[in-house]
């Protein structure tokens, strides 16, 4: 059995069998080349606390006993900071017995500080589904720097769908790096299963901009509506004034860039690892996919970097230029995509360098 991650085309597929199935028609630009957006269905529920259903309840089970509030998504509604809410989900899923999934929360949700986990019936892990599941999928929201507004239909998260195990070794991803140049680096730090990426506190431009932090007691970020908010509402722009280095307070939210560009060939798909207790004690990247054609120059992607969201835990740390702050694990496809990251699909964060969500002006 051939082992990889499904394409567009395999997407569409499923949906065809009837394995993926959703409560309305998909949208025009929901399934990525890697990957499926997973929308909002029509109520939230908030709830005391984050919970796992566990081998022996179902989701629905546990919202019975924990749920305190049911909100109407329809026509849009105001998520606060610091509240955990359950949402069912419009797709479902019918997997057969040789397809797992795995889910992240999309790149725009991850630079609003926004954590999102799917969900399902039976789980005893967040964000992984086991082969061959059958039912519902839930995500949970949590908004932790801006309050949000979400509707039926938002897209916050994602899930990517693969057969067997496709990830890839170390040395055939040392031999992919010296054949395509995954990660623009003179010296590769290849292990722990992936490759090193660095953080760039030199700065950007004449003024040497470093990265944004999250301001707190902001307006309402809408999920769904882009270049509509001003950046100095919600962030603290942060600059090099000589030193090259920042102090990460706890429980603060940055928004910093990586030093290397990177690459991610069309027979491949990457994800980044959201935190590694062995270079600091701090969660860099929330929403770790990255599909392939990203950075890839025929797809208009040459020179992409890595966007990073950080956050520290429980103590001050200090990140230097170019302290390694994470790792990309690369898999393979099972074909190659009929679309690439960022040919013709209007994607947001191709060729992209430090730069904020789409939901703020430039």
């Amino acid at each position: 059995m051939a082992e990889g991650i499904l394409s567009d085309r395999a997407i569409g597929a499923l949906f065809e069998a009837g394995k993926l199935r959703s409560g309305r028609a998909l949208d025009a630009d929901q399934v990525q080349p890697a990957s499926l957006d997973l929308r909002l269905g029509a109520r939230a529920y908030r709830v005391r606390a984050s919970f796992l259903p566990g081998p022996s309840a179902r989701v629905e089970d546990k919202l019975a006993r924990l749920s305190m509030h049911e909100i109407d998504l329809s026509a849009g509604a105001v998520l606060e900071t610091g509240c955990v809410y359950i949402v069912p989900l419009l797709e479902s899923l019918e997997l057969p017995p040789e397809i797992s999934a795995s889910a992240n929360p999309k790149s725009s949700t991850g630079r609003l500080d926004i954590f999102t986990r799917v969900m399902t019936d039976y789980g005893q892990e967040f964000d992984k589904i086991a082969a061959g599941y059958s039912g519902p999928l839930w995500l949970e929201v949590s908004p932790r720097t801006f309050p949000i507004v979400a509707r039926t239909g938002s897209r916050l998260s994602q899930i990517r769908f693969r057969q067997g195990h496709a990830v890839l070794g170390e040395d055939e991803l040392s031999d992919l790096h010296r054949a395509e140049t995954l990660v623009a680096s003179e010296t590769p730090n290849v292990s722990g299963g992936g490759i090193a990426l660095s953080i760039d506190l030199m700065g950007q431009g004449d003024d040497a901009l470093i990265g944004y932090r999250g301001k707190h007691h902001t307006a309402v970020v809408d999920v769904d509506k882009r270049a509509a908010q001003d950046v100095f509402d919600f962030w603290e722009p942060l600059y090099n004034r000589g030193s090259a280095d920042l102090i990460l307070d706890p429980d603060e939210f940055y928004i910093l860039v990586s030093r290397e560009s990177v690459h991610v060939p069309p027979l491949y798909a990457a994800e980044m690892t959201p935190f590694d207790p062995l270079v600091g004690e701090f969660r860099v990247h929330y929403a770790g996919f990255f599909d392939p054609g990203f950075g890839h120059t025929e797809a208009g992607g040459a020179g992409s970097r890595a966007v990073l969201e950080v956050r520290s835990h429980e103590v001050p740390f200090i990140l230097e230029h170019g302290q390694i702050v994470g790792r990309l694990i690369y898999e393979r496809m099972l074909e190659r995509p009929a679309a690439l990251y960022g040919t013709g699909m209007g994607s947001n964060y191709q060729a992209q360098g430090l730069k904020l969500s789409k939901h703020f002006r430039a």
